[in-house]
């Protein structure tokens, strides 16, 4: 179980995110990503209404299905997601969160985790998603020992398995990834995404 207090690290992914995101204009929202399927402007709009939803989890609304529920992008979807962004930093910023429980019913019906896990996983999400928006973008990316670590020890924890291939699964299976990985790609590859993308 994740005991582990990341809200600073997960603000510095969020944060970097922003950043990325704030690169894009509409023409790049058709571009492709690593997510499968998935547009820019596709992830964009998951990436905000996740903010969204774990902003309400930590406000002890996140049973709710409707608070994750994926909205069109609107005319200014760079804004809404930076707005998002804030939201769910400030709703994790209470004293108190690592220790609430968390609804998260996208794990299934009734699924509930303690405040400091389910952070965890908003920062996993949050360190593959700003890699995919920078991918998507032709821009750099690096991520430092600090969060690498983190990063890595929850990636490498995450299941790994057939069921990553269902619908909606939030990773692919795993992929190999040589001895000499960097941490970064390590991750990547945990996470079934390829370092290479679009090779």
């Amino acid at each position: 179980m994740q005991t582990v207090d990341l809200r600073a690290a997960d603000e510095r992914a969020v944060r970097t995110s922003v950043a990325l995101v704030a690169r894009a204009t509409p023409d790049d929202l058709d571009r492709p990503t690593p997510c499968s399927a998935w547009t820019l402007g596709d992830l964009l709009a998951h990436m905000t209404a996740q903010h969204r939803g774990f902003a309400a989890a930590a406000r002890g609304h996140g049973a709710d299905l409707a608070v994750w529920s994926l909205r069109p992008l609107g005319e200014d979807p760079v804004t809404e997601y930076a707005e998002a962004a804030d939201d769910v930093l400030a709703a994790f910023a209470g004293r108190d969160v690592p220790e609430r429980t968390f609804a998260l019913p996208e794990f299934g019906p009734g699924a509930a985790f303690p405040g400091a896990q389910a952070i965890g996983f908003h920062f996993i999400d949050y360190v593959v998603h700003a890699w995919d928006v920078a991918r998507s973008l032709g821009l750099p990316f690096e991520l430092d020992d600090d969060l690498a670590g983190d990063a890595l020890r929850i990636a490498l924890a995450v299941p790994d398995g057939d069921h990553r291939l269902s619908p909606g699964a939030a990773f692919r299976p795993g992929l190999p990834a040589p001895g000499n990985a960097s941490a970064l790609d390590r991750i990547l590859a945990a996470l079934g995404r390829s370092p290479d993308w679009p090779a």
